[in-house]
């Protein structure tokens, strides 16, 4: 469906996409994952058309990106970070709109809308004013614009930014019920919540891709499972002393191989603990033996939060 191939991008000197190469199959859902400034962006608008690549090539569906016509466009759909609503109309009324500018005829538009609404779980909300709507609401017609037309291509930048967890649960839905009709491509700065809604990722770091696979894979990665190894005997802990000595504490408890306070407040402190071959229940036993209350204490696992964190500060390091 996709090919892209040694895709540059610059401004002036700045380069915000240096050389990248994936392929995208089709009815694919793929997420574009990045901190601020990566390049998801510029990315994404490459590949809906809304920006020419300084070098490289993108070619969709068969069709070279640069050279396609208005009716090529007309495959893709677009839904930008702040999504291009007409706040004083009715959902119904909006989407009839986008519909007549996209070149769909009236039979069309009253067949399409209908079935825009139910995929976008828009149902009860067809008459509400736009500007009334929660933001949850309005992504999802954000969403129903970009599909309106039924396109082949739907590329969604940020599209669960500032939701809700329960709205981003019921936007992964909305997501994945896209891929039956639409190859998908979204952008997102974290991991966790795209994790379940994409097929596949891919990282960017400073307009480079730093990771494409599934996350299934990335975990397999070696210096992964390394991470993952060092932060499975990582323990966090907010303890109150009640006035003990806190080094004293810690000589008196073996299992503890180091530790890092990260805040203190008079009697009150959150530390890490690295441990060896120990479990929560056992440390917590220790401590409370050697007089410290335990407010809280976990096992600091790896998230893949955290895995990214560490990819994309592979070259800043």
């Amino acid at each position: 469906m996709i090919e892209v191939r040694a895709l540059s991008r610059y401004y002036g000197d700045f380069a915000a996409l240096t050389k990248l190469d994936f392929d995208i199959k089709k009815n694919e859902v793929v997420g574009f994952v990045g901190r601020n400034g990566a390049g998801k962006s510029t990315a994404l608008k490459i590949l809906a058309g809304l920006l020419a690549p300084s070098t490289g090539t993108v070619v969709i569906d068969g069709t070279n990106i640069e050279s396609a016509n208005s009716k090529f466009r007309s495959k893709i759909g677009f839904l930008p970070e702040k999504p291009p609503l007409y706040d004083e109309m009715t959902v119904t009324e909006f989407l009839k709109y986008l519909g007549k500018l996209r070149g769909l005829s009236s039979t069309e538009i009253n067949n399409r809308v209908p079935k825009v609404i139910t995929k976008c779980q828009l149902k009860g909300k067809e008459k509400a004013i736009i500007n009334e709507l929660s933001l949850g609401f309005q992504k999802r017609v954000g969403i129903a614009q970009a599909i309106v037309h039924n396109p082949q291509l739907v590329i969604l930048d940020e599209p669960i930014s500032g939701l809700d967890p329960f709205q981003i649960v019921e936007m992964r839905k909305v997501i994945r019920s896209l891929a039956s009709e639409s190859t998908v491509l979204l952008s997102s700065h974290n991991l966790n919540e795209i994790e379940e809604t994409c097929d596949r990722i891919l990282i960017l770091q400073a307009g480079k891709i730093n990771y494409q696979g599934t996350t299934e894979q990335l975990l397999q990665q070696e210096d992964i499972q390394q991470k993952i190894q060092e932060r499975m005997h990582l323990i966090e802990a907010l303890l109150i002393l009640n006035g003990k000595d806190l080094h004293t504490v810690i000589e008196k408890i073996p299992a503890i191989q180091s530790h890092k306070i990260t805040h203190q407040k008079e009697d009150i402190v959150s530390i890490e603990f690295q441990m060896q071959g120990i479990q929560v229940e056992e440390i917590t036993a220790a401590l409370i033996q050697q007089g410290c209350g335990v407010r809280s204490i976990q096992n600091n696992t790896a998230e893949l939060e955290q895995i990214f964190l560490d990819l994309t500060s592979r070259e800043e390091k």
